[in-house]
């Protein structure tokens, strides 16, 4: 089957019911999204089927119609994702291992919600586990990322 990873087209030879997850880090090398729980619980494994977020870990990768992003493949070359530098700004991650899980979880909400609440914010982010306690920062960082996209 051929896949559209960041941009880049690749031929794979993998069973349908393979876990994207699996697929993305073991056949292609991406090592972005990350093994958290393995039942779409965590978020850790989250990355984009064509805006869409989605838990890589338990998306079979037979399923895939689209284009998957990573967060290798979130900015530009020439520069970050609204969200990444807001990431960095607010200094979220402490351990880093559920950052790219967040992350496009909250690009992918943002794409959604220019103006989000606090309520909004929690409610998009709840499903995303963060065992460090981050979530003061990840509040803030996605509210800073949504000015920076409204060009406010």
């Amino acid at each position: 089957m051929q896949l559209s990873v960041n941009g880049k087209s690749y031929d794979i030879d993998v069973e349908d019911d393979m876990p994207l997850l699996w697929v993305l880090r073991d056949e292609l090398g991406i090592h972005g999204p990350k093994y958290g729980c393995g039942i779409a619980q965590c978020g850790a494994c989250t990355v984009h089927i064509d805006g869409e977020a989605v838990r890589s870990c338990s998306y079979a990768v037979g399923d895939v119609q689209g284009a998957i992003t990573t967060i290798e493949g979130l900015g530009t070359p020439d520069a970050l994702h609204a969200v990444q530098a807001a990431w960095i700004t607010h200094q979220v991650a402490q351990c880093g291992y559920c950052q790219s899980g967040q992350i496009m979880e909250a690009a992918a909400f943002l794409a959604g919600n220019a103006n989000p609440t606090d309520t909004d914010i929690d409610d998009a982010m709840s499903s995303n586990l963060c065992r460090c306690g981050t979530y003061p920062r990840i509040r803030a960082a996605i509210k800073t990322a949504a000015a920076t996209l409204r060009g406010a």
